[in-house]
């Protein structure tokens, strides 16, 4: 059995099969959260969640990226998708209420992006500050309902270790929750690590990304805090092309393996008890 801990079968990508591609995964016992990215997504994904008796879970939140308006284009994936994207603001109330379904098992994913960032010095200190106080509410959030937090950071993993630091050290409070496809350095990854965090590993460790170090991170991380997922319908894993889904989550697995040395099936056991610890699943 497998756990694909980051889906996102709610998105438009799917409008046309998504309970097909659903249905393919359950077959092959694999399980999926799929993560909200913004409200409307966030809804579907509960939505989706509770037509199922198990294996398919949700998490709600407010991607940072849909902080602003304007057009997009993810140079990550094989093939580059461009999308738009409104300007959304959190809603405290109206996500916790989507998360009180019992199939809700996290918040987010929520967290820091300075992939796009404006360029003047002001802007760019309104831009930060604009994520940090939304990040900051899905924190509230998740403590409140007491649930644990995906978090996406992408080129922006000083600020969001200072931000899990404070919490803790200030606060004497720390949350629960996963890096989602973790891309910084193995510096960074024992921060996380040391503050209990668990590191999300999908199809982006197939790619050579320069300063970031896939083999150390993956070599160097506690088999029991490693989450596999696939962010599908983006970054395919070798040697699949096209749309992602949940049943290639085997690939990053496969993967996992190779560099740990450690046979597939022991990876599989222990990602998916640590999936099913963190979830509560």
């Amino acid at each position: 059995m497998l756990i694909d801990t980051h889906a996102h079968i709610n998105f438009n990508a799917y409008k046309d099969d998504a309970d097909e591609v659903i249905r393919r995964s359950l077959d092959n016992n694999t399980w999926m959260i799929n993560v909200g990215s913004q409200y409307e997504t966030s809804k579907r994904a509960m939505e989706i969640a509770q037509k199922y008796e198990k294996g398919v879970y949700a998490s709600v939140g407010l991607h940072p990226i849909h902080l602003t308006e304007g057009v997009f284009k993810t140079k990550i994936d094989r093939e580059e998708i461009e999308f738009e994207t409104k300007e959304e603001g959190f809603d405290y109330q109206r996500y916790k209420e989507l998360a009180q379904s019992k199939k809700v098992v996290a918040i987010g994913e929520a967290g820091f992006d300075y992939y796009y960032k404006p360029k003047t010095k002001r802007k760019l200190e309104l831009f930060k500050e604009k994520q940090r106080t939304v990040l900051l509410e899905h924190m509230n959030l998740a403590r409140e309902l007491n649930l644990p937090v995906i978090f996406h950071c992408r080129m922006a993993h000083q600020d969001l270790i200072e931000v899990l630091n404070f919490q803790f050290s200030i606060l004497n409070f720390q949350l629960k929750g996963v890096i989602h496809c973790f891309t910084g350095n193995w510096q960074q990854a024992e921060k996380y690590l040391a503050m209990g965090f668990c590191l999300g590993f999908n199809g982006i460790i197939f790619k050579k990304i320069e300063g970031i170090d896939f083999k150390e991170n993956i070599k160097n991380t506690p088999l029991d805090r490693i989450l596999i997922e696939t962010d599908c319908p983006y970054l395919t894993p070798f040697p699949m092309t096209g749309r992602n889904e949940p049943i290639y989550v085997r690939y990053v697995v496969e993967k996992i393996a190779e560099i740990k040395k450690i046979d597939c099936q022991k990876i599989a056991e222990i990602t998916t008890q640590n999936a099913k610890d963190l979830f509560g699943i």
